[in-house]
């Protein structure tokens, strides 16, 4: 009998937190600074419910062939970092690595594949040699698996 009433005082009381503003537990991720400029290309987070790669990499054929890199870089190094995928739901061109202290323009260049992108390098803790993590689109343009260790040469601008 007590199961009874114990739902209905539950609904009542659950309904009644509707007109509250609760505060959320993830934090939400900061916007760019009006006058920051990046090299790579601002995408649009993929929509809710997102299952497939091409859902998540909400680049356009524009923003994908504005940060492909043509010709090769000679100067700028800043390392090399061993990437795996990063958050697939963060969209855009970024590299999250030890190996810059504030977030800037750069490239990046896959020993594999021998293809440069253009990215926007954000700085993670950790020492140099610490591992990095990388964008969906940006992987699909360094034509990466997305599975796996990718040895990546890293560029400032």
């Amino acid at each position: 009998m007590k199961q009874l009433i114990l739902i209905p005082a539950l609904s009542v009381l659950l309904a009644g937190c509707a007109g509250f503003d609760i505060p959320q537990i993830l934090p939400m991720p900061s916007a760019p600074d009006a006058g920051t400029t990046t090299s790579a290309p601002v995408a649009p987070p993929p929509p809710v419910g997102a299952v497939t790669v091409e859902q998540f990499d909400t680049t356009s054929a524009e923003d994908r062939e504005d940060a492909v890199v043509s010709t090769p870089l000679s100067q700028g190094a800043l390392g090399q970092t061993i990437a795996t995928l990063g958050d697939p739901a963060a969209p855009g061109f970024w590299l999250e690595t030890p190996l810059v202290s504030s977030e800037t323009e750069g490239r990046v260049t896959a020993a594999n594949t021998g293809r440069t992108v253009k990215v926007t390098l954000r700085p993670i803790s950790g020492p140099n040699g610490a591992g990095s993590r990388i964008s969906l689109s940006a992987l699909r343009l360094l034509d990466l698996p997305l599975a796996g260790l990718h040895e990546l040469e890293v560029y400032g601008l």
